[in-house]
C-alpha cells in the first residue's frame, strides 16, 4: 500500500492540473468567441448576431464531438461557465470594437492556435475515454478545434475557411495523431498529450508564417 501522504500528494498534483486545464480551456473558448465576434461585426450583423455566432464558434466544436461521441447533454451545455465565458468574449468585441482592431494580428494568431491546440488534444482524449478506436478519436479532434469556425462559417453564407485555406484542421488531425500514436506505443498519456498539443501549435504557426495551405482541385487540375 502507498503511504497516505503520497496518496495526497498526488490527489492535490492532479487537482491543480484539472484546474490548469479549465483555465487553459476557458482561455480557449475566450479567444474564439472574440474571433467569432470579429467575424460577425464584419459579416454585418446586429448585437444579437454577435453574441449568437461568439457562442457558436467558441463552444460549436466542442458540441458536436459531445453528440457525437454521446456524451449528452453536452458539457457546454450542463456547465454554464462556458457561455459565460463565450458571452463575455463576444461582449468585448461588442462594446470594445474599436480597441480589438489594434491587437497585433500575430497575437491573434498565436492564441487561436494555442486554442486549437488545447481543443483538439482535449477532443482526442475524451473520445478516447468514451472508447472511441484511435481514427475516431483523431477525427473527433478536429471537429473539436475546427467545427466551431466551420458552424460560423456556415452562418456567414461562406465556405468554411477549413475547407479551402490554411493548414488548421490538418494541425488538429497532427496533433491528435502524434498524441494518440504515442499511447499506443506505450508512452505516457501526459507527456503525450503535450507534445501532440506542442505539434499542432508548431505546424498552425508555421504554416502561417511560411504561408501554406493543402493544394486546391479544379476541371483542369491541380493549382
Amino acid at each position: 500500500m502507498e503511504p497516505t501522504v503520497a496518496a495526497g500528494t498526488e490527489a492535490r498534483i492532479d487537482g491543480r492540473e484539472a484546474r490548469l486545464l479549465l483555465g487553459l480551456d476557458f482561455a480557449g473558448t475566450y479567444v474564439f468567441a472574440v474571433e467569432g465576434a470579429i467575424a460577425a461585426i464584419a459579416g454585418g450583423l446586429d448585437p444579437l448576431g454577435i453574441l449568437v455566432l461568439s457562442f457558436t464558434t467558441a463552444l460549436g466544436g466542442g458540441i458536436l464531438r459531445d453528440l457525437l461521441i454521446g456524451a449528452t447533454p453536452p458539457n457546454s451545455i450542463r456547465d454554464e461557465r462556458y457561455a459565460m465565458v463565450a458571452f463575455a468574449g463576444g461582449a468585448t468585441v461588442l462594446f470594445l470594437h474599436r480597441f480589438v482592431t489594434y491587437v497585433p494580428p500575430l497575437l491573434l494568431v498565436t492564441l487561436d492556435a494555442a486554442g486549437l491546440s488545447l481543443f483538439a488534444i482535449a477532443g482526442a482524449r475524451k473520445a478516447l475515454d468514451f472508447g472511441l478506436r484511435p481514427l475516431m478519436a483523431v477525427l473527433m479532434a478536429a471537429i473539436t478545434g475546427s467545427g466551431g469556425g466551420t458552424l460560423r462559417d456556415l452562418f456567414l453564407n461562406h465556405v468554411p475557411t477549413v475547407l479551402r485555406t490554411d493548414i488548421y484542421a490538418v494541425a488538429a488531425l497532427t496533433g491528435a495523431l502524434v498524441m494518440v500514436g504515442g499511447q499506443r506505443l506505450g508512452w505516457p498519456s501526459r507527456a503525450m498529450a503535450f507534445v501532440g498539443g506542442a505539434a499542432c501549435f508548431a505546424l498552425r504557426m508555421v504554416s502561417v508564417w511560411r504561408g501554406w495551405s493543402l493544394p486546391h482541385f479544379s476541371l483542369t487540375g491541380m493549382e
